[in-house]
């Protein structure tokens, strides 16, 4: 089992920057990649970013550019450094562990990140 909690979330103005963090714990030796998802009102839930085990990082196009993902030598906590912001980016953002040897993919609890124009 994996356990997520994603902080760092909150109302900045468009322009501005947030820097979201997702700390894991549990069996994190299977975890083989994690990333960030989000969902805004009446959409789908997407994919931000993700960073695989090896370092190997995969954006949206929508945020590329503009956001990094990292994370520290031990897998745990996971970072989202979102600049530049748009209204757009508006959503509730969901940190998600994923691994050949975990049962299914686990998620967060999210965390609301609001951009006023």
């Amino acid at each position: 089992q994996v356990q997520l909690v994603e902080s760092g979330g909150g109302l900045v103005q468009a322009g501005g920057s947030l820097r979201l963090s997702c700390a894991a714990s549990g069996t994190i030796s299977r975890i083989n990649v994690m990333g960030w998802y989000r969902q805004a009102p009446g959409k789908q839930r997407e994919m931000v970013a993700s960073i695989s085990s090896r370092g190997t990082t995969n954006y949206a196009d929508s945020v590329k550019g503009r956001f990094i993902i990292s994370r520290d030598a031990h897998q745990t906590p996971v970072y989202l450094q979102m600049n530049s912001l748009k209204p757009e980016d508006t959503a509730v953002y969901y940190c998600k562990a994923g691994g050949a040897l975990l049962p299914y993919d686990f998620w967060g609890q999210g965390t609301q990140v609001t951009v006023s124009s």
